[in-house]
Parts: structure tokens; sequence; C-alpha cells
């Protein structure tokens, strides 16, 4: 399908952090821009007031009478009257993933992939190519902090940078000339049914790079790709690594060996040992795309990170409060164990909203294994997202399995209370689900009660 003289495009889920990306693309092209979402956020209303039509109830009429295409996105059922309706008009309707592809077919693109860190790994690259001043065009998972969007966009640049999504295979519409593939963790068995399927998607991916290929070092052995290399947080044995790694005062300082050079005393702007290990996947893209030893440390210094990945809340002497996007086990590792290393002294509360019942189920073990690197636990019930219940999976169930001595179910509009009861000096507040709308209270809460 040719989408260059496209003059109005409908979306259905249009609030989605990948459709609402797109979305931002077409309506800055001077296409004429519409869509439907269930429930209205603090993202949709940008939408709007970038000139967006937007309404948030299953309303046929509302839909314009001329539409060229529909883009949709999967977690939006089939049997929605709005999609029904579309459909019987004839109306192309594409995919996400399939109009992501289609837009960076006309360029050169750089995809991030991997079931963790695509998104932080993303904007870093993004902006490390901005601070080099290389024109480029970005479709990022996340709200980056440093440009307050999750999209990018230059006049005339044919540079795109992607996060590459494995839900629902959707990275195999994308054809990049270089990539990285930051981890192959099993995740999303509802859709691939085991961890070997999903791997073999992956390097079906890998098999649609025609140039620059990164893996993590301990999966390179899955790859079989002419220009393949390997990146780890610190490795002697991988192409890209750092090393001399040091902690002062929340910031981490490291040196960057490549294959060709080492790049002394840098500076990474967020926290997190997790942060490390992105940073060195997202330089070795850079390095890759001619950005300087100069520009590179400069970008990865002025580095503010992406909204709800390992975000600061409050910084304060009394409370720390860390806000985080983990949803999977070794998400939650990571999150936990960065929090530990850096924050040593101070106990860590954590709050955890279980995201779909499939993956609490699938990996109910290793959530138990996980949570219980916290000192005090409090569990919100399971977000079904797109699912219906599962008979026996509950947060009950799931909080039954964590060996940790002080661990509470809790209700959402009980758990400011709750928490303030723990005296917390460390708070932490982990999930994909709606747990990001309670972040604002619970902020407003603690600086009031604990004067702040």
């Amino acid at each position: 399908m040719n989408i260059s003289h496209l003059k109005s495009v409908y979306f259905l889920g249009i609030g989605g952090i990948g459709m609402s990306a797109l979305a931002r693309y077409f309506n800055r092209n001077k296409v004429n821009v519409a869509g439907y979402d269930r429930t209205p956020s603090a993202l949709t209303q940008e939408l709007e007031s970038e000139g967006m039509e937007i309404h948030y109830s299953d309303d046929p009429s509302k839909i314009p009478a001329h539409v060229d295409m529909c883009v949709f996105t999967p977690a939006v059922s089939s049997d929605l009257t709005e999609f029904e309706t579309i459909s019987a008009r004839n109306i192309p309707m594409l995919k996400r993933s399939e109009v992501l592809g289609l837009i960076t077919d006309s360029g050169f693109t750089i995809a991030v992939a991997g079931t963790h860190g695509k998104t932080s790994t993303t904007s870093l690259t993004a902006h490390l190519l901005k601070t080099a001043k290389i024109p480029l065009n970005a479709f990022i998972g996340g709200i980056s902090a440093n440009y307050n969007s999750n999209i990018l966009l230059a006049e005339n640049s044919d540079l795109f940078v992607v996060e590459a999504d494995e839900f629902d295979r959707s990275f195999l519409k994308l054809h990049p000339q270089s990539a990285v593939i930051t981890s192959v963790d099993a995740d999303h068995l509802d859709i691939y049914g085991d961890k070997d399927h999903l791997k073999h998607s992956f390097v079906d991916f890998s098999n649609q790079v025609s140039g620059f290929l990164l893996v993590k070092e301990s999966v390179k052995s899955d790859f079989r790709h002419p220009r393949c290399f390997s990146y780890d947080i610190d490795s002697s044995t991988a192409d890209y690594h750092a090393a001399n790694i040091v902690l002062t005062d929340g910031i981490y300082r490291f040196d960057l060996i490549t294959p060709t050079s080492v790049i002394t005393n840098i500076e990474l702007g967020v926290g997190g040992l997790h942060n490390v290990e992105n940073a060195v996947a997202a330089s070795a893209l850079a390095l890759n795309q001619g950005v300087s030893e100069e520009y590179l440390k400069k970008g990865l210094s002025t580095f503010k990170g992406v909204h709800r990945r390992f975000e600061p809340i409050i910084v304060s002497k009394k409370l720390i409060y860390i806000d985080d996007y983990a949803h999977h086990p070794e998400e939650i590792r990571a999150c936990l164990t960065s929090l530990r290393k850096m924050y040593p002294n101070r106990p860590i509360t954590a709050v955890f909203q279980p995201h779909l019942f499939t993956r609490t189920r699938d990996f109910a073990d290793d959530f138990a294994q996980t949570l219980a690197l916290a000192d005090r636990l409090l569990l919100l019930d399971i977000y079904p997202a797109r699912e219906e219940p599962i008979k026996g999976v509950s947060s009950q169930w799931l909080l039954e399995k964590i060996n940790l001595s002080e661990k509470e179910l809790v209700a959402k509009d009980e758990l400011t209370h709750r928490l303030l009861d723990c005296n917390p000096q460390l708070i932490v507040t982990m999930g994909a689900g709606d747990i990001d709308r309670l972040v604002g209270t619970i902020k407003d809460f603690f600086i009031k009660n604990y004067n702040l």
C-alpha cells in the first residue's frame, strides 16, 4: 500500500504508546487524523491538543465520512462495533506494525529488539544521534524525558530509529539495515507457546537485518549473521562492553571497550546498573552510524531517561521514590538489584501490579523469586488488559508463593495509606497496567505527609 498520498487516517486504539506515535507522524505530515480509545489519558489529551479528533465510546457515527486507511492495535477486539463498521466499508485496515514497516521501508532503519530494554535503548540511541546533529526520525515505545515525546521527526531525513516489538511477531514487518537484540527471555507465551518458538522468531528477525547486527553476548550463539557483533555490560569476551564501572552519588561512570577503541571516563545521566548495559548497546549503534567520541560522551551524560523506566519521582534524604515499567521477572530483578546497589542502606518497599493472567500463570515461580528481593511487598490485583480471568490465577495465589515475611495484598484505593503505615525510606512502583495512574497520587501524598 502506498501511504504517501493518504489524506485521512483513522486509529482504533489511538491512545496506545505505539499507536499515538504513528498518529503524530501522520498528523505532522498534514494528514487528517481521528481515532477511538476506550479511556481518556494524559496522552490522548495531548493528541487532542495537537489537533486530532478523539472519542471514547464505541460509536460508528463518529467515524469520519472519508477514511483512506484504518490503523488498529491487537489490543482492540474485532467484535468492537467500529471495527466491524470499518471492515464493512472496505476501508483498508492495517496493524500498527504493518504501518511502521511501510513508513520505515523508505529509508535507513535502526531497530531495537529484545524482550527487555527496548524502550530505554531506543530512546538513548535516538538521543545520541540527535546530540551528534544527525537528522533522524524516531518511534519510541515510551515518553522520552529529553524531548517529552514518543516521536522525533526531521524533515528530509530518511534515517529511522524504531522500537521493534516481538509481541504478535510485529517486528517481522521491519527490514532494518542496523539492529540490536537486547535479550531473548521467555515472554508472550500466549502468542508463542514456548521459548523455542520465541527464539526462532528473533532469529527470523535477525535474518531481515541487512547490515550491522548487535546481540547480547549470552545469546550470540543462537544467531548466524555475517555482521554479528556481541555486547555485554562487563564481559571482556564481548565485542562491546563496559569496564571500570564506578557508582558515585547515584551516577555511573565507566569506560567503553569497542573492537577498535577504548572510550574512557563516560558518565551516564540516568541511574540503574541495567542502564549501563543499555548504554553499551546504544553506543555501539551510534558509533556504527559515525557518531564521534565527543558527541557520544555528551549524549550519554545528558540523557534523562524515559518516563516510567527507572524514573525518579521523589529524591530526598527522607524518601526515595522510583517508578518503573517492570512487568517481567527479569525486569523486576534488574530494577530491584539496581536499587539495592544504589541505595544499600534503605529497605525497599515494592508495589507491584501483575500484568496479564497468562503472564502471571506462566512465570509465577519466577515472579515469586524476584519479588522476594524486596524487603516489603504490597501486591495489587492482576491487570487483565485484553484477557479474561483464568481460574486459580490471582494475586492472592501469587502472594502465597513469595517467600517474604512482610507481604500483603492491597486494594488500589487503600495503597497510599498502607504505604504510609510502612514508614518507607525507598518506594518502587512496578507494572505495565494502570499503576502509572497512581504515581501522581503517591507522590503528592508523601510530599504532604513527609513534609518534603
